[in-house]
């Protein structure tokens, strides 16, 4: 039995309407990892045996065991399609036989290795494409893939490892489908289960130790495993009523003025969403009916181009209700920390306009407000 958590996020209803009657597409089930050995395959293999259990028509299209007997062992009792046989450059290959697949028509097919590389010569280029050729068949997927073989992740992937990945899948198929499921375990017990034997054979162990296991790597992909389905759980969510949104990611708003203390503020919304690992947005309100001076207009450029080098992004809208138009902001956005700088009025102000605080919250509710005191950022910076 292979031991670890999951993560899942599913976009469509949680029932698997597997019925006899005609169907669309086909749904799919991704299950993601950080690396082999995580226990996408055992897992895919093992909801493959309950929901046969359960009466549902389960084949394994295709099954890559790596010689580890788990596995192989689980693999058990599910029926199998044979393998193609393909012959390139005098050689003899197997490759999954998607028509054999259409053929048989089950109800749903296991398919590992999402992002293997047909031989040569094939009908189709990816193993990926097989799987969509099978989907529009109206036939449900359950697939295994890495979070390195994603196309948008293959640069950061080989800054990380020093490894460039050559079978890559698009971001779309996340996106496309049905449920992504992220099989997580330490990088400590990845490695261990390394060390016994369970993922390479044991002329390969040192030699995965000292190179794409080493500890500081896994760490850096499992938290883009774990950040890929965060994203995803966000993405599905947005589809679904505004009330019921929950962020996953924290968001930072810094709400700036043509006042000097701006670029300041910005650097300490810059910190503050460091160390919360936040998107960083910067927002201006401009007045509709005020001009501003050309000393505001650098000022606000400078601000501009101060977020665009943080990676964040810049937010200019018009409103005559700034702490409004400040709400409407966060709620597009997401926004779960607004930085404000305050400055000081007299009492008489605060009398009759009360302040910007005050009016603010009675617009936005959920989000942390925090006050940044103008004269102390200045003087500071000084």
């Amino acid at each position: 039995m292979i031991n670890s958590s999951e993560i899942e996020t599913q976009k469509n209803s949680p029932e698997s309407d597997y019925q006899t009657s005609s169907r669309n597409r086909g749904k799919h089930k991704i299950f993601i990892g950080m690396s082999p050995g995580v226990g996408k395959t055992y897992r895919m293999l093992e909801e493959g045996h309950q929901l046969k259990a359960e009466g549902i028509d389960v084949v394994i299209g295709l099954l890559e065991t790596h010689g580890r007997e788990e596995t192989a062992e689980k693999a058990m009792g599910l029926e199998l399609i044979p393998k193609k046989t393909v012959f390139h450059q005098e050689i003899t290959l197997w490759e999954m036989d998607t028509d054999a697949i259409l053929s048989r028509q089950p109800q749903l097919v296991l398919v590992d290795e999402l992002a293997h590389t047909n031989v040569p010569g094939s009908i189709r280029e990816k193993r990926y494409q097989d799987v969509e050729i099978i989907l529009n068949h109206g036939i449900d997927v359950y697939s295994t893939v890495n979070i390195q073989h994603l196309e948008s992740l293959n640069d950061l992937v080989a800054k990380i490892t020093g490894v460039v990945v050559r079978e890559r899948i698009p971001d779309r198929l996340l996106d496309e489908a049905t449920q992504v499921v992220v099989i997580d375990v330490t990088p400590e017990t990845l490695q261990e289960r390394l060390r016994e034997g369970k993922i390479y054979a044991p002329e390969k162990i040192e030699q995965a130790l000292q190179n794409f296991f080493q500890r500081r790597h896994l760490v850096a992909l499992r938290e883009l495993a774990l950040r890929e389905v965060a994203d995803n759980i966000e993405a599905a969510a947005e589809t679904t009523e505004k009330a019921l949104f929950c962020n996953v990611h924290e968001r930072v708003l810094v709400c700036i003025s043509t006042y000097q203390n701006s670029p300041q503020l910005l650097r300490r919304g810059l910190r503050l969403a460091n160390a919360m690992k936040a998107r960083l947005y910067g927002l201006y309100v401009e007045n509709p009916e005020r001009f501003l001076t050309k000393e505001e207009s650098l000022l606000l450029e400078t601000c501009q181009n101060l977020i665009n080098a943080f990676g964040g992004e810049f937010l200019r809208v018009k409103s005559y209700n700034v702490s409004e138009a400040i709400a409407q902001v966060a709620q597009q956005y997401h926004i779960t920390q607004v930085v404000l700088g305050h400055t000081r009025k007299s009492r008489w102000e605060l009398f009759w306009k009360g302040s910007p605080v005050q009016q603010l919250l009675k617009y936005i509710k959920g989000v942390d407000i925090h006050i940044i005191d103008a004269e102390k950022t200045l003087n500071s910076s000084s």
